[in-house]
């Protein structure tokens, strides 16, 4: 496997969408390349950021925040709960 299929079969892997021989090959390259490796990493943190960018906060919006996005977060996360 190369470096740019590890990338294509990425959301497979994280989905468990890969078959047996597939998730082999895929674990062994990933032993084997560092690059790689950071790039998981860096791919988990930023589906992880993205899953907390929706998230309630009971913390209150900054007053710099102008309303108009505070708007626009809010709406956005309705239409996309429908």
């Amino acid at each position: 496997m190369t470096c740019r299929e590890f990338v294509e079969f990425l959301e497979a892997y994280l989905s468990r969408d890969l078959g047996p021989a597939e998730q082999a090959e895929f674990e062994r390259h990933l032993a084997a390349c560092e690059a790689c490796r950071r790039y998981l990493e860096s791919y988990r943190k930023a589906v992880e950021l993205g899953k907390r960018a929706f998230e309630p906060s009971a913390e209150p919006v900054p007053p710099q925040v102008p309303e108009s996005l505070v708007r626009a977060i809010l709406k956005a996360k309705r239409e996309q709960k429908s």
